[in-house]
């Protein structure tokens, strides 16, 4: 058996605990939002409630709960699960039909459903128990996911540590003539030499014009002097996301690049200031985005000035000018401002962000000042 084969084999049959504190608190928030039962499925959140992480793939993996204090994870054989504490466990193969044993489970009314549960699972519970009333039931997870403990921010922290030595080595090794896809792939290389834990074929690595597509995948282009290069890195360590994006310069900068550089930093900067417990999201962003309106630059800002990270790396909070979300202690967000100059350059500055007490820890330390490399 393969090393990492083996570690996954003790994961997942080690006795496995529910969450107590964190399973009551979104029992709080299912009565708070009028439904007393629902099925948790992703990975992150079944995670985030038992320590368990299965990616199912085709097969069922749920855990139910209800404000009563019913707690039932579904789950195949395949997964290794034996003993659970705190959780009722009911176990199938792949020759029974899982939905049979929820079906039997729930109870008839409202029954929250995580946002992405497969339709094939949920519509057969529909035909299985008419009675039940299916509904969007994530938010009570992701609202208690939003605040991370102090056990998840200091794994935040050392996740976006390890991204502040991948980036400085990416750049260490940025040489004229290597392409965008060959610099990705290092991107994952050096990711994976420092416990980076899944192959992301979306590092983003752009040069140049390239860099004036917010989501540019690497292609064959080369590099060359004057180019930007856009590095958007991310990787899950320790089961928790980091993300951060840099600006580099390669041999020269022009006094547009130049200036347009200045300006994406000072916008950075300007809504890490006033990051603090009680602000609203919506006005993080317009600090970011006036500082690029006043330079002149506010149609080439085309995207929201972040997203919430922790077990994915996309997660709630959203961090936009539409977001009515309010800054609270353990939420970690990016920053990432940015303007797009098409056919010319883009130029983007990401951290992660955690919200203190009394404001706000930027998670990234590697260098926002303008490099230009030779």
């Amino acid at each position: 058996m393969l090393p990492a084969v083996k570690k996954f084999a003790k994961e997942v049959t080690r006795m496995i605990c529910l969450q107590r504190e964190r399973a009551q608190k979104v029992m709080e928030a299912m009565k708070s939002q009028g439904f007393s039962q629902m099925l948790v499925s992703s990975t992150e959140s079944v995670y985030y409630l038992t320590g368990l992480w299965v990616e199912p793939m085709e097969r069922l993996l749920a855990l139910y709960l209800n404000t009563d204090g019913q707690c039932v994870l579904f789950g195949n054989a395949l997964f290794g699960v034996t003993q659970a504490r705190g959780m009722e466990l009911q176990i199938h193969t792949d020759d029974d039909d899982p939905v049979a044993d929820i079906a039997k489970t729930v109870a008839d009314g409202p029954l929250g459903v995580d946002k992405d549960w497969p339709s094939r699972f949920l519509l057969r519970l529909m035909e299985l128990r008419p009675q039940v009333r299916p509904m969007v039931g994530s938010a009570p997870v992701d609202e208690a996911r939003k605040q991370k403990d102090e056990r998840e921010c200091q794994a935040m922290r050392a996740a976006s540590a390890v991204n502040d030595q991948v980036m400085a080595q990416i750049i260490g090794e940025l040489r004229e003539g290597f392409t965008e896809a060959e610099m990705a792939a290092r991107v994952e290389a050096i990711f994976r030499e420092h416990g980076g834990e899944r192959s992301n074929e979306g590092q983003l690595v752009c040069f140049g014009a390239n860099g004036a597509d917010p989501h540019h995948a690497p292609m064959n282009d080369t590099l060359q002097p004057g180019d930007s290069v856009v590095l958007d890195i991310f990787n899950p360590i320790g089961r928790y996301w980091c993300d951060m994006t840099r600006t580099v310069f390669w041999k020269e900068v022009s006094e547009e690049q130049r200036r347009v550089y200045e300006t994406v930093k000072a916008a950075n900067l300007a809504a890490e200031a006033v990051i603090r417990p009680g602000v609203k999201l919506c006005d993080v962003d317009r600090a970011a985005r006036q500082v690029i309106e006043e330079a002149g630059y506010g149609p080439y800002f085309t995207h929201r000035l972040g997203h919430g990270c922790g077990l994915s790396c996309h997660e709630p909070p959203d961090n936009s000018a539409s977001s009515l979300a309010i800054a609270q202690p353990g939420m970690v967000f990016s920053v990432e401002p940015g303007i797009y100059l098409p056919g010319k350059f883009g130029v983007r500055i990401e951290d992660l962000v955690l919200v203190t007490e009394t404001g706000c820890e930027v998670l990234n330390h590697y260098s926002k000042d303008l490099q230009v490399l030779e």
